[in-house]
């Protein structure tokens, strides 16, 4: 059976690993993607060719979880965390080979906070957060050559984040300072543009097509932050004496994994139906890992929508969480050893994130799209 080519790409577009990893609330699981863009279109790219595109993310996370168990009575009791969350992905990539591509993502944030524990537990407020995110470059390779293997290829990358974000964002915090007078500190660690600290990523990427319409995807990224903390205090020893050691703030690293299938519904249409999981470790392979961090990871059952028409594409997912945990973190298991007592932080999580990407190719090469249907690429 012969592949359909054009139909082929429309399905390629918008599914391939995002490689965004997305905020879940109090778990700094920063807006994330390495630099190759958001779908596998904008790395199958001809010598020459340029391709820009735009990725819009948000999220409210306001369901708290210690372990994998729910904290209902938060809500019910009006004593939830809420985090409500924009980030927009501007991103370039370059074709060096019609194999070999680099890029450079520019992320923008605008982060709410509402608590009341933040806030002398007595009355509700807000902070902000707004700005430049940590840029991110990156070059990644497809071990075969994506004209002679249509039907299924592997990519592999490499990327750096550069600390261009702001780190150390302030804002008011009500009934805290002396007399119960307003104070300016340091903003929570979950709605902080930057991290502080220089890392790298490791990531990959497949397809592989099953039938005509139909074919399996999939992808991940591993991001190293070798830096333990970046120095900026989180006042959580003024919250309890036994949280000492979590008053400054650590540089954790993040991991994603995304998986799925994805059908041609049209020459311009197609949709996906994946899985999802990504997160923030207990521990850093690379360097310590003190400090305060919400380790805590999500599964997600990720469907999706995309269109594509000539140089022109945009997709739409909707993953929504089906498992959500916050495990123990270091400084939790410290103070259980120290105190004698079980302690396990929570965090809140989202329901469900919204990601919306458009992207439009510039160049002479040729995409995956414009190789000609009568070329000899066969089903096995």
């Amino acid at each position: 059976m012969k592949l359909n080519c054009s139909l082929f790409s429309a399905l390629l577009f918008g599914l391939f690993f995002p490689q965004t990893i997305n905020a879940q609330g109090c778990v700094a699981i920063r807006h994330f993607s390495c630099s190759m863009g958001n779908e596998l279109e904008s790395n199958l790219l001809g010598k020459g060719d340029f391709q820009v595109g735009m990725n819009y993310r948000y999220f409210k996370s306001f369901r708290h979880f210690k372990g994998t168990e729910e904290e209902p009575d938060r809500v019910s009791n009006n004593t939830e965390v809420i985090n409500y969350s924009h980030s927009w992905d501007f991103s370039l990539n370059y074709g060096l080979t019609d194999r070999l591509y680099a890029g450079i993502t520019i992320p923008t944030v605008l982060n709410e906070r509402s608590s009341l524990y933040e806030h002398g537990r007595e009355e509700r407020h807000k902070t902000f957060s707004r700005g430049l995110a940590d840029i991110r470059l990156g070059v990644g390779y497809w071990l075969f050559d994506p004209v002679d293997h249509v039907n299924g290829n592997l990519a592999l990358g490499l990327g750096l984040k550069l600390p261009t974000g702001n780190y150390n964002a302030t804002d008011v915090f009500y009934n805290v300072g002396p007399e119960g007078s307003p104070q300016v500190r340091p903003v929570d660690q979950s709605i902080q543009p930057g991290d502080g600290g220089f890392g790298f990523t490791a990531d990959f990427q497949f397809y592989q097509a099953i039938s005509t319409n139909l074919f399996v995807y999939g992808g991940g990224f591993y991001l190293f932050n070798p830096k333990e903390t970046n120095g900026i205090r989180t006042f959580r020893e003024t919250l309890s004496p036994i949280l000492e050691n979590e008053s400054v703030m650590s540089v954790p690293d993040q991991f994603a994994l995304r998986t799925g299938l994805g059908y041609s519904l049209s020459q311009n249409f197609s949709a996906s139906l994946g899985a999802r999981f990504e997160g923030v470790p207990v521990e850093d392979v690379l360097g310590g890992s003190g400090g305060f961090r919400r380790p805590g990871n999500v599964l997600s059952i990720d469907p999706g929508i995309s269109y594509m028409k000539n140089n022109f594409s945009i997709n739409l997912n909707v993953p929504v969480a089906v498992r959500r945990n916050r495990p123990q973190s270091v400084t939790d298991l410290e103070t259980q050893i120290a105190t004698g007592e079980p302690r396990n932080g929570d965090a809140a999580f989202a329901d469900y994130l919204i990601n919306l990407g458009i992207s439009y190719r510039i160049g002479g090469g040729k995409s995956i799209s414009e190789i000609e249907p009568e070329s000899n690429l066969q089903f096995d």
